[in-house]
């Protein structure tokens, strides 16, 4: 996957130049690098219950990638026991390892100022006795070309807003935090359908190859698309079902 990042007090730059953060920083850009159109889609679509946007799916394979590295799923912040199990989950982390917390961050706009205080709990000194002490988080987001592109819901909080609440919480978040801003799938898009009842579901839109001489082909199979056969926008191959958007209707 392709992103873009934004650092607070000067994180982006810290994690990259610093001993203590530099070989962490580099595992979460590879785990994020090696996640792939064809990984979210392949994930997205062997879900029992059908979603409406990709972000479980981005969930998911983004833990697989960091526990491969070693990373440390679900860390409660606190050890004491008010604060861990017994909170329900309150005060845990997505991910801890070393000297960084992350926070993969797919909920409502509401949650924002939560997501960031997290890592920040996790960076700092307290009253309540720590599990984990890190010195630095980072918060993995979407874009808004990522929520309109991967159908998440109106209300998710996106990069831009995050980096938009660092401002006035500056003084609240005393340590470095870079905030990773996911971009949209290169080759599909999500198309949100009517699903049984009230529900909604996304269905992968594949973007239709261009042969050199003009002509549109599935990616999937290789078929040669008929020149009307989308009606200039969204269609479906007549040899393997695979749901397809001519890219010139995007621009």
């Amino acid at each position: 996957m392709k992103y873009r990042i934004h650092g607070h007090r000067h994180a982006d730059f810290l994690f990259r130049e610093l001993g203590e953060y530099a070989c962490l920083w580099g595992e979460i850009e590879d785990a994020l690098a090696s996640i792939s159109d064809d990984m979210i889609i392949k994930e997205f679509e062997g879900e029992a219950r059908k979603a409406k946007s990709i972000s479980q799916a981005i969930n998911r394979l983004v833990k697989a990638e960091l526990v491969k590295r070693a990373w440390r799923p679900e860390s409660y912040i606190f050890a004491d026991e008010e604060y861990g199990r017994a909170a329900k989950g309150t005060w845990r982390l997505d991910f801890a390892k070393d000297a960084l917390s992350v926070e993969v961050a797919f909920n409502h706009r509401s949650d924002i100022s939560w997501n960031l205080i997290k890592p920040t709990l996790a960076s700092e000194l307290n009253h309540v006795q720590k599990a984990i002490q890190t010195s630095g988080g980072v918060v993995i987001t979407a874009t808004q070309a990522m929520k309109e592109a991967g159908g998440f819901d109106s209300a998710v909080g996106t990069y831009e807003d995050y980096v938009q609440y660092l401002k006035p919480l500056g003084t609240m978040l005393p340590a470095p935090l870079v905030i990773v801003g996911l971009e949209p799938p290169e080759t599909f898009r999500i198309a949100v359908e009517d699903g049984k009842g009230s529900s909604r579901v996304g269905r992968v839109m594949k973007y239709a190859a261009t042969t050199p001489s003009g002509e549109f082909v599935c990616p999937d199979c290789g078929c040669v698309l008929a020149a009307d056969a989308c009606g200039g926008s969204a269609c479906a191959c007549d040899e393997c079902g695979r749901g397809l958007i001519i890219p010139d209707s995007l621009f």
